[in-house]
């Protein structure tokens, strides 16, 4: 199982005057670095652990696949 971690991501004003939607950009960069919002849709619903391994290894599987893919198209330039 994976630890339950608070995060609190705070954005203040750099500057006297900053406009709100770069805060906005901020706050939002802050989130993706965290991975918020990836971690609440994760957990949104129950996955059984053989799910999880099973969607892990299809990930792994198809990046597996690009690579070798990639590899096979550079080898092929020369």
């Amino acid at each position: 199982m994976s630890k339950k971690r608070s995060v609190n991501v705070v954005v203040k004003s750099k500057y006297n005057g900053e406009p709100i939607e770069r805060m906005i950009r901020r706050f939002n960069k802050k989130v993706k670095k965290e991975k918020i919002i990836e971690d609440f849709r994760e957990n949104r619903y129950y996955e059984k652990p053989s799910e999880r391994k099973k969607r892990e290894a299809r990930r792994k599987k198809k990046v597996l696949e690009k690579l070798r893919l990639k590899r096979e198209n550079t080898l092929n330039k020369y």
